[in-house]
Formats: structure tokens, sequence, C-alpha cells
């Protein structure tokens, strides 16, 4: 490594469905974190590297803040404010608009408390005309002193090298933190629970995707193939019955989407066996939260 090689760690941080997993996964160049149309996608922190020969920086991938409504949101706030602690810079992502709404108010404020620089990232700037971004980066200054303003796509990574250059003049200098080929901190289970549930979010219904949990029973690996068991948790009978779909449609649909991605992670045919079940108010008991990877204490 140089003496001018730089590493550190970059928390991605801002209302659910600005676009945080997507650019994310645009920046490393690997699908990790899950994303859909709904909010309060991610649940955990999910940590990602992308490492260069100028330096690494491992983004720290949080749950969109937003006012808690039961045990499961209170940990996903928790989750993304800790965040912003033991981290070298902060990227607040925001869609590009003049209008600062109360979610927005509420990060402000927690930024206010922090020291450490905050980059603001102005996303999806795809579906507004650049002579209108002067306007809504004027807005977001007058709020607080940012170090970087970043116009970016996530989603046709416009702009996104200029980013990854802007976070690395705000790391130390150091020695990398992970081996150059690791992508991710993720366990692989998790990160294959996580597509299935991608899965769920992208085709049921508006109210079911939010009390959806997915676990993994067992993986069995062979020399071609990967035997996994997965049990998706869902709060009521009728959504279990939504799920499954008539004739178990949607749950064959859910497997036949999933299994490519996970056949891709693996770099092994894939043999998915999905099954539907009810665990009523879940997100509101503090052990099942626990018992389906939402632990307060890992994170």
């Amino acid at each position: 490594m140089e003496e001018k090689y730089k590493s550190g760690f970059a928390a991605l941080i801002g209302r659910p469905n600005v676009g945080k997993s997507t650019l994310m996964n645009c920046l490393i160049g690997q699908k990790i974190a899950i994303t859909s149309k709904k909010p309060q996608t991610t649940r955990n922190r999910i940590q990602t590297v992308y490492t260069s020969k100028e330096g690494q920086i491992v983004f720290v991938d949080t749950p969109g803040i937003h006012k808690a409504k039961n045990k499961l949101g209170d940990y996903m706030v928790h989750v993304a404010e800790k965040s912003f602690q033991d981290v070298d810079v902060i990227l607040w992502l925001v869609e590009p608009t003049d209008y600062i709404g109360a979610g927005e108010r509420h990060i402000i404020e927690q930024l206010k408390k922090v020291s450490i620089p905050i980059i603001l990232v102005i996303n999806k700037i795809d579906t507004v005309k650049k002579e209108q971004l002067l306007g809504y980066i004027d807005v977001y200054r007058k709020e607080l002193d940012f170090a970087e303003v970043v116009p970016v796509s996530a989603l046709k990574a416009d702009n996104t090298q200029v980013l990854i250059e802007q976070i690395l003049k705000y790391l130390p200098y150091g020695e990398a933190f992970y081996d150059e080929d690791t992508i991710t901190d993720q366990p692989t289970r998790q990160i294959v629970a996580e597509l299935i549930r991608e899965k769920v979010l992208r085709n049921v219904d508006e109210e079911i995707p939010h009390g959806v949990a997915v676990t993994i029973e067992a993986m069995k690996y062979d020399k071609k193939l990967v035997e996994i068991d997965a049990t998706i948790i869902c709060e009521r009978d009728s959504h279990k019955g939504i799920i499954i779909g008539k004739g178990g449609s949607m749950l064959k649909k859910i497997g036949t989407l999933a299994r490519p991605e996970i056949e891709d992670l693996l770099e092994k045919h894939v043999n998915l066996r999905l099954w539907v079940k009810v665990k009523k108010g879940w997100r509101d008991s503090d052990l099942l939260i626990k018992n389906f990877g939402y632990d307060s204490k890992e994170q």
C-alpha cells in the first residue's frame, strides 16, 4: 500500500425510499442491499466495501429514518441514528426538491449534533432539469454547512465517480480494513433471506410487506447444488393467503424471481423451497424481532 492510501467509513442516511441501497449497490458494482419502491425496505445496517488504488471506503447503508410505529420501527431508527457514530463522513441522500418536509427536518436536527463532514447527495437528478438543481442546492445549504454537495443518479450511475472522489477526500490515511476482494461483511444467509424478501416487497399488496420477514431454515451445499429451505413470516392469516396465491402461484413467482439472483450470489445452482408462516404481532415482540435477525446489540 502507498503512504497516501486512504481508508474509512461512510454512512448513507436519509428518509425511506430516497435510493440509499440503490446508490450503494451502484458504487460497489454489485447487488448486496435489496431495493423496492416501498419505504423502509432496508432494516439492518449493511456494510459494503469499495476498494481502489487510491483507498477503501466501507459504506454503511442504514434503514430510512422515520417516525416509528412499532418495536421493529424503533429498532430501525436506532440502527440508523447509531450509524452517525464511528464513521468518518456522512452521506445524506435527498431527492431533488426545494421542499424540506418534517422527515428531513428531523434528520437536520440530528446532523446538527455531529462534528464530522457531511456530504449532501442529491439523488434522482435524472428526474429533473439541470437548471433546477442550483435552486435545490441553495435551499439545503441554508440549513447546514455541508462539506460537499454532489448531485447524482444512482439508477443511471451519473456522477457517482465524482462522489467517490469527494468521499476519499475526507477519509484518514491508513491501511485497508478488508481484503481487496471483499464486497460485504453480511453473512450469506442474511443476503439470501433479503433477496427473497425483496421479491415479496415487489410483488404483494401495499399493506403486507411491512409485516414480512424471511428466515433461512437450512442451506446445504453440494458440489454443484445448494439446497435452501426458507420461511416467509407474515402477521395475518389473510396475508399468508395472498403471499401463497391461488394454487401457490404467488409463492412460486417469488421463488422463481429470487432463485437466479441467489444463484448469481452463490455461483451454484439452487433448489429453493419456500414456506409461509403466521406470527401475529411479531413486529412488537422483542423476542421475535431478535429471532428474525433484528438484534440492536449486534448493530
